[in-house]
C-alpha cells in the first residue's frame, strides 16, 4: 500500500468525481491521503473531504505563500482559530514561492515565519512549498530554531546540497511525478539519497506523471512515481511501499 502525502482533492477539479477518484486510488493500493491546504477559501471545502472520507483523508491547515495577499496578516488570524477545532496533522503547505510570485517576497517571509512558530506551539509537521527559493526558506529555518520540528520539502527538485541540508533538519523529501519526467534533473540526486528520507506524493491535481503528463493528476497515478523510484534505487516496490509508509508514520502518527 502507498501513502499519497500530498494532494488536493477538494479542489474544483474533482468536484465531480471525487468518489471515483478515491476509489480508484484505493484499488490502486493508495489508501492514506494528505491533504494540505492553500487559504482560507479552500478550507472548508478541504474540511468536509476530511469528513466525508475520515478514515483515509487527513487535512492540513496553512497559508500557500501564492496565497500571500495584502489580507495575509487577517487571513493568518483566522486560520489559526481553526487549529484546535479540527484534527489537523501538519502546517501546510506554507513557504516561499518566487516562480510565481515575486513582489510579495517580505509578507510571504513574515507567512512563513509566523506558521513555523504554529508548528512550535502546536508540535506539528510543516510541509514546505520552496518553488525558486530555496535559499530563503533555509536561511529563515535556521533563524528560527525550529528545534524538533520535521516534516516534508514538497515536490523537491533541488540539488545534492540542498537535499542534504533538508535531512540535516530532519526533515524528509517529497517525491512525485516530476521524477519521471524525460529529462529529470533530479533521479541522479535521489539515486544518492537513502530511502529512509523519501516520502511518496502527487501533488494532484498537478504534475502528472510519465505516461499521463498533462492530464489531470490523481492519486492513483502514485504507483508510477513508486515504480520509478524502486528502479532508480535498484530495490523492489514492496520496499518502496514499507518504507516511504514508515517515513509517513514517523512524521504524521
Amino acid at each position: 500500500m502507498f501513502t499519497d502525502s500530498h494532494t488536493h482533492l477538494y479542489l474544483k477539479e474533482f468536484d465531480n468525481d471525487l468518489e471515483i477518484v478515491i476509489n480508484d486510488a484505493l484499488k490502486n493500493k493508495v489508501n492514506r491521503f494528505l491533504l494540505p491546504n492553500i487559504d482560507l477559501n479552500t478550507l472548508t471545502e478541504l474540511i468536509s473531504v476530511h469528513k466525508k472520507y475520515k478514515d483515509f483523508v487527513f487535512p492540513m491547515i496553512g497559508l500557500h505563500p501564492c496565497s500571500v495577499s495584502k489580507t495575509y496578516l487577517k487571513d493568518l488570524e483566522k486560520l489559526h482559530n481553526y487549529i484546535e477545532k479540527f484534527p489537523f496533522i501538519a502546517i501546510g503547505e506554507v513557504g516561499i514561492d518566487l516562480y510565481w510570485e515575486t513582489n510579495m517576497l517580505n509578507e510571504q517571509k513574515i507567512a512563513f515565519q509566523t506558521q513555523i512558530n504554529w508548528a512550535k506551539i502546536h508540535k506539528l509537521p510543516l510541509i514546505i512549498h520552496s518553488r525558486n527559493s530555496f535559499d530563503e526558506i533555509y536561511t529563515i529555518m535556521k533563524q528560527e530554531d525550529i528545534g524538533n520540528i520535521t516534516g516534508i520539502f514538497h515536490c523537491f527538485s533541488g540539488n545534492y546540497e540542498q537535499a542534504m541540508k533538508i535531512i540535516d533538519m530532519g526533515f524528509y523529501l517529497g517525491i512525485g511525478g516530476v521524477l519521471t519526467f524525460k529529462n529529470s534533473t533530479i533521479r541522479d540526486v535521489i539515486k544518492k539519497i537513502d530511502l529512509k528520507h523519501l516520502v511518496l506524493e502527487t501533488d494532484s491535481p498537478y504534475l502528472a506523471p510519465h505516461p499521463m503528463r498533462g492530464k489531470r493528476n490523481e492519486p492513483k497515478f502514485l504507483p508510477l512515481v513508486a515504480e520509478k523510484l524502486s528502479e532508480i534505487k535498484n530495490v523492489s516496490i514492496e520496499e518502496i511501499s514499507a518504507t516511504t509508509n514508515k517515513n509517513i508514520d514517523t512524521i504524521f502518527f
